[in-house]
């Protein structure tokens, strides 16, 4: 009887997609590669998933090593889609587990390590490495619709904020204007909010009330509200 054939399994990686807004735009976390393929090109930041190790393990020291972001400190990750295609990788057959993550003032650290990690807005995208176009672009897709039935806008905002600073948090991601009256009233419904006896100054304009999220973890919310 013939022995079976050896089996040899494709190589797995972690990539990392991390939104952030900057003065009101959506961006994304992107690294200069070192090496071939791609040499110089940009892509998200990514790396092996080494035998022994979770891929949140893998996530925490790409993020770690080739962008100088804390993974601990991230508000909010999720795994967002484990992406197969076997033309993806000219080195050969890779699986990429990718993961997408909210932040809020996040500052890429330099090192020795670190491929010049930087954030560029998602409607301006350089040319990226590998499928890493499509990939953000799916990203974004999932992020909308997370923020359609869920409060995971809360990785995204600071600790206090305005009603204003909110609705304008969701028109960054959505790509569209809200109604201003319907946004208040179905936010105040939710009841996740709560006020925090603040005001904060709008240049010429009136004062208006800040607020926080009771809870800064994922909840499911009505999902027609946005």
């Amino acid at each position: 009887m013939d022995a079976e054939p050896e089996y040899q399994g494709p190589v797995v990686t972690v990539d990392s997609v991390l939104f952030q807004l900057i003065q009101n735009e959506l961006y994304v976390l992107l690294t200069q590669r070192a090496y071939e393929p791609f040499l110089g090109e940009w892509a998200l930041p990514g790396g092996y998933n080494h035998r022994g190790e979770t891929t949140h393990e893998a996530l925490a020291g790409v993020l770690g090593r080739k962008a100088g972001i804390e993974y601990r400190a991230l508000p909010l990750t999720m795994q967002l889609y484990t992406f197969d295609n076997v033309a993806r990788d000219p080195r050969g057959h890779t699986i990429s587990v990718t993961y997408m993550s909210l932040a809020h003032k996040a500052v890429p650290a330099g090192s020795d390590t670190t491929q010049n990690p930087q954030f560029f807005p998602v409607s301006k995208l350089p040319k990226l490495a590998y499928d890493h176009k499509d990939i953000i672009l799916y990203a974004l897709q999932r992020l909308r619709s997370r923020i359609s039935h869920t409060n995971a806008i809360f990785a995204l905002m600071p600790e206090k904020f305005t009603l204003t600073q909110l609705q304008t948090a969701y028109e960054a991601v959505l790509g569209h204007k809200l109604d201003k009256r319907n946004f208040r009233k179905r936010w105040l419904a939710l009841d996740v909010l709560a006020p925090t006896d603040e005001l904060a100054k709008d240049g010429a304009h009136r004062p208006a009330a800040l607020y926080r999220f009771k809870q800064r973890k994922l909840q499911t919310l009505d999902p027609t509200f946005a």
